[in-house]
């Protein structure tokens, strides 16, 4: 019963989260649909010469994963990944924390729906049918966790804006950006663990997958 009862309460407090921030969580939404438009309109009006080059990177990336020889140094890049991970999340707080990093912290939302249709678009016109499954393979895993975790994150930066926009005296700013600091925190560990998931859990259904095509 008290495990039903916390899970409920944790399920209330996200529910009350996003039910308060809606409008922001749409406009991120949006923001990041773009991306992914965009993304795959420059895939499929690439030129020639660009298409020949992603079908040969893929092509080489495959074989690779193929390559039993070639063994993936997971600690090394899990290490990176959550560098990486680390990086994007105090980019965004930061951004957040200022008046003029707002749109800086849209564009980032943009580039990240861009990067991903972009890989899957590529993938699916190098492999055809087989690239879905890749994609899914490769990406789905860690971005059920890491999108939403990237969405939460600018979230409360736009969140932090206006409320200091309403609300210019500094214990209200202060108390803001506290928040936003704790929120961003809180996220930046799933980051990390959405990188835990890539590394371990989607590079080795990759790894599986390639074998097949």
């Amino acid at each position: 019963m008290k495990k039903g009862r916390k899970d409920t309460g944790i399920k209330s407090i996200i529910y009350n989260h996003v039910a308060d921030n809606i409008r922001e969580y749409v406009i991120i939404t949006l923001i990041f649909v773009i991306g992914i438009v965009v993304g795959v309109i420059f895939v499929n009006n690439s030129s020639d010469i660009q298409k020949e080059e992603i079908n040969t990177y893929i092509t080489n990336f495959v074989n690779a994963l193929k390559d039993t020889n070639n063994t993936i140094d997971k600690s090394a890049l899990l290490k990176d990944t959550i560098k990486s991970n680390v990086l994007l999340a105090v980019l965004l707080w930061f951004m957040g924390c200022t008046v003029i990093g707002i749109p800086i912290v849209y564009a980032i939302i943009a580039y990240r729906g861009f990067a991903l249709s972009y890989t899957i678009s590529a993938l699916m016109a190098t492999l055809g049918g087989k690239g879905i499954i890749s994609s899914l393979a490769t990406l789905l895993l860690h971005n059920i966790i890491f999108i939403p975790a990237i969405f939460a994150l600018a979230v409360s930066g736009i969140r932090l804006y206006k409320s200091i926009m309403k609300d210019r005296r500094k214990e209200n700013i202060k108390l803001e950006i506290c928040r936003h600091t704790i929120f961003s925190l809180f996220f930046c560990l799933i980051l990390v663990g959405s990188a835990f998931i890539e590394v371990y859990a989607s590079t080795s259904l990759m790894q599986n997958y390639v074998k097949y095509i």
